[in-house]
C-alpha cells in the first residue's frame, strides 16, 4: 500500500545515528544520504523510510500515531529496542508478547529523539 514514509527531524546527525542503529537491528541500511536527509531500505537508492532535516521545525504527530516496523524474529525486536535506548530513544513498551493483539504478537515500543513513536513487531503466521 505504501511506497515510502518520511519523518521530519530537527537534528539530522543525531537522528541518523539513531535510525542507523535501530534499523540495522531489523536488517535495513542507509540506501542514500544527502545534505538534508537519509533514506533507509534494502536496495540502493530505493528507500522505504527516510528522515529529512527541518532545523527546529519538526514536530511529531500527536497521540494515536505510531509507525511499526516488521522484525524477522523476537531477537530482532529485542535488538531494535536495546539499540534505540542506547541512541537516545525512550522506552514506551519493553519487548514482549502483546496477547491483546494476538497470541504471537511480540513487540517493543520506543519514542525516538524527535518524539515519534515507533515499534518493532514480530507476528508470525499460525
Amino acid at each position: 500500500m505504501l511506497h515510502h514514509l518520511s519523518f521530519a527531524v530537527n537534528d539530522l546527525p543525531r537522528s541518523a545515528a539513531f535510525y542507523d542503529a535501530v534499523l540495522a537491528a531489523l536488517g535495513y541500511r542507509r540506501v542514500w544520504t544527502v545534505e538534508t536527509g537519509v533514506g533507509y531500505g534494502l536496495i540502493d537508492d530505493d528507500e522505504v523510510f527516510a528522515i529529512k532535516c527541518r532545523d527546529g521545525k519538526a514536530a511529531a504527530p500527536g497521540a494515536g500515531f505510531h509507525l511499526a516496523f516488521i522484525a524477522a524474529s523476537q531477537a530482532a525486536v529485542d535488538l531494535f529496542h536495546n539499540a534505540a535506548l542506547q541512541h537516545g530513544g525512550r522506552d514506551y513498551g519493553a519487548p514482549g508478547l502483546r496477547p491483546h493483539y494476538g497470541p504471537r504478537y511480540y513487540a517493543g515500543c520506543i519514542t525516538d529523539p524527535d518524539g515519534y513513536q515507533i515499534e518493532a513487531v514480530h507476528n508470525p503466521p499460525a
